[in-house]
């Protein structure tokens, strides 16, 4: 339901960028923007040391991985279901992966700029708008910012300006 929430209360997106697990989230972006008929260009995006979900985009068929080495455990997939990689190949624009690093900096961003507080996979979506740089400068952007159930320990080391390791 927060797809429908975010573009009835957001008009004229130009992007949303969405943290991928399993691709529930993304998958639902996707779909409501398609029954919306919106233009708005869906983003995925993934751990770079998680990358199932974006190979498997890239390379047109389901790539398993033997390792997720993530602390964004919340983008953790190493087996993609073929469901909604149909889904996300069909319909988002691109698939963006965002290092340990960068996640731990939008965490640490999110915090210290808005007080809010994000996990991992949700703050990936304002990791993936930072390594795009300018080109989304002066478009309307949204992000999913999804789940604030950051173990404490890992938030203390992400605010002391470290980055947790799986």
């Amino acid at each position: 339901t927060y797809a429908l929430e975010l573009f009835a209360a957001v008009e004229d997106l130009a992007a949303v960028y969405a943290p991928i697990g399993m691709g529930s989230g993304i998958c639902g972006l996707i779909s409501v923007r398609d029954l919306l008929g919106l233009q708005t260009e869906i983003i995925g995006v993934v751990a770079d040391s998680a990358p199932a979900v974006a190979l498997s985009f890239e390379q047109g068929r389901l790539v398993n991985t033997n390792a997720a080495a993530t602390f964004a455990d919340g983008m953790a997939c190493r087996v993609p279901v073929a469901e909604p990689i149909d889904i996300i190949r069909r319909g988002a624009a691109r698939v963006v992966r965002v290092t340990e690093d960068e996640i731990a900096e939008a965490i640490r961003a999110y915090y210290t700029d808005t007080h809010n507080l994000a996990e991992g996979a949700g703050a990936a979506a304002l990791a993936a708008l930072i390594k795009d740089g300018g080109s989304m400068q002066g478009k309307r952007v949204g992000l999913i910012l999804s789940g604030g159930n950051i173990d404490r320990e890992q938030f203390a080391d992400v605010l002391a300006g470290s980055t947790p390791r799986p």
